[in-house]
């Protein structure tokens, strides 16, 4: 595996949050944006730094809401890493769970969310644009097929005339620890190893697995392995 260089890493020491304290979260909007309560306010987060399919972006927007929400569930204590606010007053952020996971991160390596070029100078760009090559070689979410969906600032730009990116105006911001990263995925299957569905972890893997000729992971022979796992 790369090593982050020291640029990176000084970067990812400078991100620091909006609030010092942990902040709670009231409820997930969709894949990448969420309400917190910190301090006595409520605040809405644009999660940073990646875009999730909209929610008419049928069935992507609802899988991405999910997989946040599994990420970081109503009630669980997130750390923000604030980084702007936009024009519409909420707070662009990069999202820490409980147990210090990049709930970003994860949503781009789950193929659950794109990375945002245009502003992925704000986090570290490579972490990003690596597990989005990850999420892409594993085809997992919006990469399971050979073509992608369209990327949600296509989406809304051919569909609503908007913006790409609401304008964003800086914020002051102060130092928190560097966070763990994301876990990799798991290797290619080895040749001669038989899967069992509950070992799998993930309907997606299944795909992947059943692409890569376990057959046996289709008991129905419907062309789709481990059903259950949906």
């Amino acid at each position: 595996m790369r090593l982050l260089s020291a640029a990176s890493l000084l970067a990812l020491q400078l991100l620091t949050p909006l609030a010092a304290g942990a902040a709670t979260v009231i409820s997930v909007g969709d894949g990448d944006t969420l309400r917190v309560a910190d301090r006595g306010k409520n605040i809405t987060v644009r999660v940073a730094c990646i875009d999730a399919p909209e929610m008419a972006q049928a069935p992507y927007g609802q899988q991405a809401r999910q997989a946040l929400q599994e990420l970081v569930p109503v009630g669980s204590t997130v750390t923000l890493k604030a980084q702007t606010r936009d024009r519409y007053g909420r707070t662009v952020a990069e999202v820490f769970t409980q147990n210090g996971t990049n709930a970003g991160l994860a949503l781009v390596q789950q193929g659950h969310a794109f990375a945002y070029r245009q502003y992925l100078k704000q986090c570290d760009e490579w972490a990003y644009l690596d597990r989005e090559g990850l999420a892409r070689r594993y085809r997992v979410g919006v990469w399971r097929f050979d073509e992608a969906i369209q990327p949600p600032w296509d989406w809304r730009a051919a569909n609503r005339g908007a913006p790409r990116q609401p304008t964003q105006r800086p914020v002051t911001l102060t130092i928190i620890n560097d966070p763990k990263p994301v876990a990799q995925p798991p290797p290619s299957a080895i040749a001669d190893r038989r899967w069992r569905c509950r070992e799998v972890g993930s309907w997606e893997r299944a795909q992947q697995l059943l692409r890569e000729g376990h057959t046996y992971l289709d008991g129905d022979s419907d062309g789709e392995a481990c059903e259950r796992l949906r």
